[in-house]
């Protein structure tokens, strides 16, 4: 039986690592997903400013639960050279930052790309990217994502069982629910690939992310499922209940970002508060099962 360890991206707490750790704390939430500090991605940081990310975090008695990259979040037609350099500079970050882990894409398909002609181009990039930073021990962990080639099961279980042992599956029943997709079907095809969840509720008939629970996303259920795995497993609470700094650079349009500036149905004054609303609402169904 699973051994749930709590991580969160952090960033929609708070925009200073201090603050980022306080929001941790209040919550009982020992791990980040590291994902941006005042603005900055983390990819972005060099090398001497992850150490000194380390120092804080070390001190402070928190852990990193994976970094939360952007990459495989560019069209599948970009050049990828440049976005290559910059994923080999995040393996040496991550290793810093003392996390197995980084959260990544399988690239956009929004100009209308035809998904099977450019499926060995996807392949391609994935894998070079896995055998990378596996050499570093490092494991790519790929999200489903509204708009990439995995935006729904059938193609996240194309990438995974193909790459078994080399990509590592992180499930997002939001995400799933924005595309589409039931979550307890997609959770079947892919359980034997997923290494950890993102904890995100999402309502079937506006899109509109909620508290988990609150929604479709069937929370209950798949945690109740994940608890069979065996080992350490994350769960990453990710709010996306409130605008938080940085969001926008996050979202295509039309995203989490429009419909959070549109939604009247949860509300909360500050990030902090929608921050504490989405890890309660975590706790509550870990209470239930």
């Amino acid at each position: 039986m699973a051994e749930f360890l709590i991580s969160a991206f952090a960033d929609e707490g708070g925009k200073t690592i201090e603050e980022q750790i306080d929001a941790c704390k209040e919550n009982n939430i020992t791990h980040i997903e590291l994902r941006g500090i005042n603005g900055k991605n983390i990819s972005d940081f060099s090398e001497n400013e992850a150490k000194e990310l380390r120092k804080v975090l070390d001190d402070a008695g928190m852990g990193v639960s994976a970094i939360g990259s952007p990459f495989g979040k560019i069209e599948i037609t970009d050049d990828f050279g440049p976005h290559f350099e910059l994923f080999k500079k995040s393996v040496e970050n991550a290793c810093i930052l003392g996390t197995e882990n980084i959260r990544m894409f399988s690239f956009y398909f929004t100009k209308g790309e035809s998904y099977s002609d450019y499926r060995d181009e996807v392949f391609e990039r994935l894998n070079k990217m896995a055998e990378y930073s596996l050499k570093s021990g490092i494991r790519c962990c790929l999200e489903n994502e509204k708009g990439i080639y995995g935006d729904n099961a059938e193609r996240s279980l194309d990438l995974l069982s193909n790459f078994k042992g080399k990509l590592f599956g992180v499930f997002d029943p939001a995400n799933f629910i924005q595309c589409g997709q039931e979550t307890v079907p997609a959770y079947e095809m892919l359980k034997d690939y997923i290494l950890y969840l993102h904890i995100k509720d999402c309502r079937k008939d506006t899109g509109f992310v909620v508290p988990s629970g609150y929604g479709d996303g069937h929370i209950k259920e798949i945690l109740s499922e994940f608890k069979k795995k065996d080992g350490k497993r994350f769960l990453t609470i990710e709010p996306h209940l409130k605008i938080f700094d940085g969001l926008g650079a996050l979202e295509k349009k039309g995203g989490t970002f429009d419909k959070l500036k549109n939604s009247s149905e949860f509300t909360y004054s500050t990030n902090r508060e929608a921050f504490k609303a989405a890890a309660d609402a975590l706790f509550a169904i870990l209470d239930e099962i």
